[in-house]
């Protein structure tokens, strides 16, 4: 069978080997090779943006901006408007000609800083883009493990970007490495380097994140969110930007209209700026993959902010309004103005149009438990530890998707030993965060950090812990690392928590289909990372007698 596309950058890719048809994901194979073209495009421009650096030469901001975009645009179910990604390639191409006026020494320059097409079609029949163009197996695996960490990278740097943070340092190493994941002169041992240097700038970018979120929305502390519905008509947001939350709040007070939040917009709760809106309604449904039945008994529009858009039904197709990197053909896309400010006028007025949420649930569920409020707690979960009451934490972070072996992760958490704690973030959460575990001591038996960049407060948290219990080494605490993944971010959040030192980390439902045999065998010989295997075996390994 012909191959109309290659992708294999997230969990669900077919056959665990790469999407070759279409993307499981709903992306089609013209929507596969823009991306492509758009990562190859930016490759050229990140190299460019470098030398310009090495010559003492400072890159516009919108330039730097302009590469994070890119990379947001092609993480799994960011965007599928064909249209947009063209465009954002020919306005790469216009900026890249402007920085390449600035640069002296143009002799070192690739094939993909040089690429200077005449029009659509030789856009899209650019030759060097796409996974394949690596040959080698082992150095296609290491340039993608890369690839992918930076997309998660710029995702996070993007969120901070939005709120005003800037970190040089961070936007010189993403385009670095873009330019040297093109590199044919690199050998392993130097793309396994760059890997583990692209963890260290993970902790970076998320500390950087986690200092714009607190810094503009307060700490986050415990709080009940409410899971039902009321009576008025109602705005779902879903995705992970909290300045267009934000926005949204400010311009639907006073309007009779309600906003909920889905998803991985959960953890906006927790902040304190957001409980001064009292038409901030709670959260409706679950993550990401339920959005098709949920989006459907909302009734009401729903605002994309970031990735994991699911290509909309028909049913409520009409109803969904993007912003951002989020993109699908036909439905509405909100611009930012050039001061960054977003009308939502036109969601508000549909809104209005619309009948009250239909009630899927009732109840509350709780969360909060970033590094600031388990630090206020510290004295007691250093208590409850000493004590042996509590004997154990798990970190089960990450991501949740729609194959059903990821009920493994629901079984796994009710398996769990009473005296057991677990640590989450991200919406893999969703898979047990609404099972009664009770609490140890009163001590919530699940501490939700909030959205997948939060992964950060967890490091944190380990780190001090091993401070207060006087150890030398992180992987001596009582902490297992049962992690499921699904997109670039939690590749990121893997990269940093390597970087700082945690070892022996389980990732299911499988392992990358990216990871070449080579790749996995490094990742496993000098990290210790693993498959799972079934909750039995599991909780016999995690916990032996």
């Amino acid at each position: 069978m012909e191959t109309k596309m290659f992708c294999y950058q997230c969990q669900e890719t077919a056959g665990n080997q790469g999407c070759t048809q279409s993307g499981v994901c709903g992306k089609k194979p013209e929507t596969a090779r823009l991306q492509d073209v758009l990562l190859y495009a930016t490759k050229g421009f990140s190299q460019v943006l470098t030398i310009l650096r090495e010559e003492g030469k400072k890159p516009e901001t919108a330039w730097n901006h302009q590469v994070t975009e890119n990379l947001f645009l092609t993480i799994t179910n960011a965007n599928f408007d064909d249209a947009r990604i063209l465009d954002t390639i020919k306005k790469t191409l216009e900026l890249k000609a402007d920085a390449l006026d600035m640069i002296k020494e143009k002799e070192a320059l690739s094939q993909a800083a040089r690429w200077n097409p005449a029009g659509q079609e030789e856009i899209s029949a650019c030759p060097k883009a796409g996974v394949l163009a690596a040959e080698n197996e082992d150095v296609r695996s290491l340039r993608e493990l890369l690839t992918y960490g930076l997309k998660g990278m710029a995702a996070y740097l993007k969120h901070a970007n939005t709120l005003g943070e800037e970190q040089p340092e961070i936007d010189a190493f993403l385009q670095s490495a873009l330019a040297k994941a093109m590199d044919d002169s690199l050998s392993g041992d130097q793309l396994v380097a760059l890997v583990m240097e692209a963890g260290k700038y993970g902790v970076d970018v998320m500390a950087l994140l986690d200092k714009a979120n607190t810094g503009h929305y307060g700490n986050p502390e415990i709080t009940k969110v409410s899971i039902g519905v009321r009576k008025n008509p109602a705005i779902l947001i879903s995705g992970h930007d909290l300045r267009d939350l934000e926005m949204l709040l400010e311009q639907t007070q006073g309007t009779g209209v309600d906003v909920y939040t889905h998803s991985e917009m959960l953890p906006a709760h927790y902040y304190p700026a957001f409980k001064k809106y009292s038409h901030f309604a709670g959260n409706y449904g679950n993550a990401w993959w339920k959005q098709k039945e949920e989006f459907d008994s909302f009734g009401g529009p729903i605002l994309l902010t970031t990735n994991c858009l699911v290509p909309p039904s028909d049913s409520y197709k009409d109803r969904v309004y993007t912003t951002g990197a989020v993109g699908f053909p036909g439905c509405k896309h909100i611009e930012a103005q050039a001061d960054g400010a977003k009308d939502f006028s036109q969601i508000i007025a549909h809104a209005k149009r619309c009948p009250a949420p239909t009630e899927i649930e009732t109840g509350e569920i709780t969360g909060g438990f970033a590094h600031n409020q388990v630090l206020a707690l510290a004295d007691q979960v250093v208590d409850a530890v000493k004590s042996g009451a509590v004997k154990k934490f798990v970190v089960m972070a990450g991501c949740d998707g729609r194959s059903k072996s990821r009920n493994y992760y629901t079984d796994f958490a009710k398996a769990l030993p009473e005296d057991t704690i677990i640590l989450t973030a991200g919406c893999a959460k969703y898979k047990y965060n609404k099972l009664n575990l009770g609490d140890i001591g009163g001590i919530p038996r699940v501490l939700d950090a909030g959205q997948c960049n939060d992964c950060y407060s967890l490091a944190v948290i380990a780190l001090k812990l091993k401070e207060v219990f006087g150890l030398e080494d992180i992987n001596d605490l009582p902490i297992i690392y049962n992690i499921s993944w699904y997109e670039q971010k939690a590749v990121i959040v893997l990269l940093a928590l390597l970087h700082l030192g945690v070892k022996n980390i389980h990732l299911g439902p499988t392992l990358p289909a990216f990871l070449s045999p080579n790749v996995a065998k490094v990742l496993v010989d000098t990290f210790g990372i693993a498959g799972i295997t079934t909750v039995e075996e599991d909780m016999k390994r995690f916990f032996p007698e």
